[in-house]
């Protein structure tokens, strides 16, 4: 039966359009035009200048025969050209293809075939692997080389420099927002750890939408100063070019993380929310006390993965960066969940607040759901921050699926939920709290073993600097842990038998690492530790 709330309201022009997040640029130029936009060494333009120079990028390509569903590669740093793709390239129904910087040219040949690459923008520190990649495809793209003068010579890929091809542009142009909003607007591959790497198809909607989920969780209000610590190639980096245009900040650029900028930047700037891996906040600790003095403002940081042990949380907070905790994966936009801070916590002895900060939380409010289940029957667990399970996510902002792989989509929406591979125990109050990766939780003996169970415990070593945990084969066990230890460049003499001794006094004797290896532990361009590299080291030992 039709409800009289539907008798002649149906949706016409006057009351339904498209989310898309490159409408974001087009308000705050038209009601900030003179606010700062972007910082990039000596470089400084409004948001006037800004959103010129996307709508040239835009027509620039329109003039070469770009259009509507045509893929455009770059492989960029944090400057403003990558910002400028972000919305120069979906302004003409195009799709931003972001690559890895720290690729080889296999697998950047691979990602450019499978995406069909049309168009190639590349910073000359790139220049090499961008040549030889290129080099391999059957489809010469259009390669335009961006000469970044914060970088150097590098190498010249191109005849056709990015200012020049902007100069083709009309910084008048009229663009057009999407006809449907569930139109592709980029493309990111996934790590590829076992296999080639997956296209994850990102729509207009869903960025949009996680766009401003980023803003609420993290209560940004307007004119935020965002320094990009995080690579704009990862996730469309996180979703925050669009955010922070969205609230007319200003996106404060970093070609790469250099511990000592990141602080000077802080303070010069008076940076007020930057993103990263716990990693790169390890790093601020461990310059001199000089370069870390000095902050006298407010600093949001908001990281990901594994939260960083208490005593860095604490020391992090001591400068005046107070860190928020989200959990996401390429899949869904970037992160979709958050350790939702309540303000009874802040009375509580920092260990305490540290626990609680590990957890992966609750969902941002622009995502539909999420639960803790078991993998195969997909019934959730109990709420009672023991028993593990899978988490599952659903809603607007998880991906179209997988680019020209209609069986891994399939599997990942199996039922209904998109499948994580992300173990996890659901505590009382319904704040998640991640125990491993499918693939990375350890069997030993018919005794489930968490690997950040087990790292947690090796931080706090006072001579570990980064620690990470992989199963190893063992006749007896099955498996055992196996662990990965960086120390400090002031540690002193520290030993394997040190490190299981402490472990010792820390963990169940069944959890306590047989093996610990010294050594510098092998990292994404993201600052991920990449266990799959470590997993392989353990079986040769």
């Amino acid at each position: 039966m039709t409800s009289i709330y539907d008798q002649g309201l149906a949706p016409v022009n006057a009351n339904h359009t498209v989310l898309s997040p490159i409408d974001f640029i087009a308000r705050t130029a038209s009601v900030y035009p003179s606010y700062p936009a972007v910082i990039h060494g000596a470089v400084r333009r409004n948001w006037q200048q800004t959103y010129d120079r996307c709508r040239r990028l835009a027509s620039a390509l329109r003039g070469r025969g770009i259009g509507k569903g045509d893929t455009v590669a770059v492989m960029l740093p944090n400057i403003p050209a990558m910002l400028e793709c972000h919305f120069g390239v979906p302004m003409i129904g195009a799709v931003l293809n972001t690559l890895n910087v720290r690729l080889d040219a296999d697998a950047i040949a691979f990602m450019l075939e499978h995406g069909e690459a049309k168009v190639v923008i590349a910073d000359r520190e790139f220049g090499t692997v961008i040549r030889e990649a290129v080099s391999r495809l059957a489809s010469q793209p259009l390669v335009i080389d961006v000469d970044d003068p914060e970088y150097g010579e590098g190498v010249q890929l191109s005849e056709l420099d990015y200012e020049a091809f902007l100069a083709e542009g009309d910084p008048g142009f009229e663009w057009q927002m999407p006809a449907d909003e569930w139109s592709a607007i980029s493309l990111n591959y996934t790590s590829g750890t076992t296999g080639n790497p997956k296209g994850v198809v990102y729509h207009h909607r869903g960025a949009f939408i996680n766009a401003m989920g980023n803003a609420q969780v993290w209560s940004m209000g307007q004119q935020p100063v965002y320094l990009w610590t995080l690579p704009m190639f990862h996730c469309n980096g996180w979703c925050f070019p669009w955010t922070v245009t969205a609230l007319a900040g200003t996106h404060v650029c970093l070609r790469r993380v250099d511990p000592e900028k990141i602080l000077q930047l802080i303070r010069d700037h008076k940076v007020t929310h930057l993103c990263g891996a716990p990693i790169v906040l390890n790093a601020l600790l461990n310059v001199p006390a000089s370069a870390r003095a000095g902050i006298d403002h407010q600093v949001n940081a908001m990281t990901a993965g594994a939260a960083p042990p208490a005593k860095v949380i604490g020391a992090i907070e001591e400068m005046g960066i107070r860190i928020t905790h989200v959990y996401g994966l390429t899949e869904v936009y970037g992160p979709v969940t958050v350790c939702a801070w309540k303000d009874e916590w802040d009375a509580l002895p920092l260990e305490e607040r540290a626990v609680i900060k590990a957890r992966q939380g609750v969902r941002y409010p622009t995502l539909a759901g999420m639960m803790v289940a078991d993998p195969n029957t997909l019934q959730p667990v109990p709420k009672d921050g023991k028993t593990i399970g899978e988490i599952f996510l659903r809603g607007n902002t998880v991906m179209k699926g997988y680019l020209k792989n209609p069986k891994a989509t399939e599997e990942a929406f199996r039922g209904g939920w998109f499948h994580t591979g992300d173990l996890a125990v659901w505590h009382e109050d319904g704040y998640l709290d991640i125990k491993d990766r499918l693939k990375d939780i350890i069997i030993s003996g018919g005794e489930n073993i968490s690997t950040i169970e087990v790292e947690d415990a090796l931080y706090r070593h006072p001579a570990v600097l980064e620690a990470a945990v992989v199963a190893r084969p063992d006749e007896k066990w099955g498996e055992t842990p196996c662990a990965f230890v960086t120390l400090k460049s002031d540690a002193g003499l520290v030993t394997e038998e040190d490190i299981i001794s402490f472990c010792r006094e820390r963990l169940a004797r069944f959890k306590v690492p047989k093996t610990v290896v010294f050594t510098d532990l092998p990292k994404t361009s993201t600052g991920k530790i990449q266990k799959f590299v470590l997993r392989d080291q353990a079986r040769e030992l």
